[in-house]
């Protein structure tokens, strides 16, 4: 594994695990987790500093970037509600071998995307850990210069969030 900035594969994993399960625990039946919304979707890459909404492609896709770099892709009007999101590439491979709803990245470049179809199955928590694990590593890659202007740092760094 790399030491760039956010989530390592184990540390998603087992936080999806321990929500999956407490949410579980707290429903009777086989009931599955509440479905991230497009209007949660949207507010929370809109959340991270410096974010601007964006349509490249075409309206019906919402392209949400920081310095003008993409960190998430989503057609917002689809069902079922997918996202994509730039990943570390061994953490990509290891998401996607554990999760039926994390494949290759759609029309990106399939080793450094994942394609989340948000159907259910995924904690929220760890769909918003992937936006903002994607994001910091859009971020990192930018000059100091602009992720000073931004306010961001590394996790792990002192001031760091996290």
């Amino acid at each position: 594994m790399s030491d760039a900035p956010g989530f390592r594969f184990e540390e998603l994993h087992a936080a999806a695990i321990v929500r999956s399960n407490a949410d579980r625990a707290a429903v009777t039946g086989h009931a599955t987790i509440p479905r991230v919304n497009a209007m949660e979707l949207r507010a929370w890459c809109l959340a991270q500093v410096g974010v601007l909404e964006d349509f490249p492609f075409g309206p019906e896709h919402s392209v949400f970037k920081v310095a003008g770099k993409m960190f998430a892709l989503s057609a917002l009007d689809r069902t079922p509600l997918e996202v994509s999101v730039k990943c570390e590439p061994e953490v990509a491979v290891q998401l996607r071998a554990s999760y039926a709803a994390i494949r290759p990245g759609y029309h990106l470049n399939k080793r450094h995307w994942n394609t989340i179809t948000l159907d259910g199955s995924l904690t929220d928590q760890l769909v918003r850990d992937l936006i903002e694990d994607s994001y910091d590593l859009v971020v990192s890659a930018l000059p100091k210069r602009t992720r000073e202007q931004l306010g961001w740092q590394p996790a792990g760094e002192p001031g760091a969030p996290g």
